[in-house]
């Protein structure tokens, strides 16, 4: 998100970041978390909560606030994944849930394994102005963990993996711990993102996932802009984003690979042949996650905040290239959704964390109906 202040050099409103969810949108702001979701009959589900916690001091340093904001940004993912995927079931026949109950099992998985992707090409979506803001309330603990444990595996030691073979398979005399094996280990790294990103495009709930996740950006640039919040406004804005998530990945792995090339000759020597070096290797790895994901942070600010114009812009191609893939143009319906969550995440920031909402979940008929409300009215 682009850097908005005022002439006394603070924030002159909110930042704001979201994520696509299973057709939905999330929204995070220093003051609201809200969640829209279109339900099959047309009708809107919001539900949008205040945030009250505020970050510790440390929380907000350099560096610190890179993985207090990754920890948050996995939390308030895997909750918002899971109402969206709620909804999604409770708009399930009733018959066709009792009588197919293999087939809603496997609806299950599948919603699952693309939460995962969502999940992954949106990581990094989020409100920087406020690292660790928000309070947990106890939400969705077990969702992060797997998440996290599975993101290990797929982007640590899968790559790692696929370098060892392809060294071993062309007999290449490769240490685990030289340079030229971390370069290796990579471009792995970034295959199997853009691989797994570009298989689950295909899959038609993913691709509208995708377009939510279009919408969001859409969303968001019509409100950095300073322009009115609707669809009008938001279907002539881009697709890509520079604090998307898929940029967050690519840095990530351009980052790993320098810092682990730097790392490597001051880790200990291990003497064991094969897997066994391998597999100490990739333990030893496993501390400096927190480090990849703070310095990318801090990088991924600063191109958003000082290189979106001029020479420097070229920095955020290769993130936008990717982007290409975990974007996709929404229809109307999609940036109406999109733009609800905004509405409600700005009612949010005008009224306060004080003010109670009548319920969890508020439903409306349609979006002109959500507009004409004065509770999610952004005033």
């Amino acid at each position: 998100m682009s850097d908005t202040r005022a002439a006394n050099g603070t924030p002159d409103k909110p930042y704001i970041g979201g994520q696509a969810v299973i057709e939905g949108v999330m929204m995070r702001s220093p003051a609201s978390f809200a969640i829209a979701v279109r339900r099959a009959d047309g009708s809107i589900d919001v539900r949008e909560r205040p945030v009250t916690k505020r970050a510790s001091a440390a929380a907000k340093l350099p560096l610190v606030r890179g993985v207090a904001t990754l920890v948050e940004s996995l939390r308030l993912g895997s909750e918002a994944l899971r109402f969206s995927a709620e909804r999604m079931e409770a708009d399930w026949p009733e018959d066709e849930a009792q009588a197919k109950p293999k087939a809603k099992k496997g609806a299950g998985v599948a919603s699952v394994l693309g939460a995962f992707g969502v999940s992954l090409a949106n990581l990094a979506t989020r409100a920087d102005a406020d690292p660790a803001g928000g309070d947990d309330g106890g939400r969705a603990p077990n969702g992060m963990a797997i998440l996290t444990i599975v993101m290990v595996l797929f982007l640590v030691a899968l790559p790692q993996l696929l370098a060892w073979g392809v060294q071993a398979l062309f007999h290449w005399d490769l240490d685990v711990a030289s340079g030229r094996f971390q370069l290796l280990t990579g471009t792995f790294k970034l295959l199997v993102v853009v691989g797994y990103l570009g298989a689950i495009r295909r899959v038609a709930e993913i691709r509208r996932v995708f377009q939510y996740h279009g919408a969001e950006h859409k969303t968001i640039s019509t409100y950095e802009a300073a322009e009115p919040l609707d669809v009008e406004h938001a279907r002539s804005k881009t697709t890509l984003h520079p604090r998307c998530g898929t940029t967050f990945l690519v840095l990530t792995v351009l980052v790993s690979i320098l810092v682990y090339t730097a790392l490597t000759p001051l880790m200990p020597k291990v003497a064991w042949p094969g897997w066994q070096k391998q597999l100490t290797f990739f333990l030893i790895k496993l501390p400096f996650l927190p480090v990849l994901a703070a310095v990318t942070f801090e990088l991924q600010r600063f191109t958003a905040r000082y290189c979106l114009t001029g020479p420097l812009r070229a920095l955020l191609w290769p993130g936008f290239l990717i982007q290409k893939i975990t974007t996709i143009e929404p229809d109307d319906g999609q940036l109406e959704i999109a733009l609800a969550s905004m509405r409600a995440t700005l009612w949010r920031e005008r009224v306060g964390t004080d003010v109670a909402t009548d319920a969890e979940i508020v439903s409306f008929a349609s979006y002109q109906e959500l507009v004409s409300a004065p509770a999610l009215r952004p005033g």
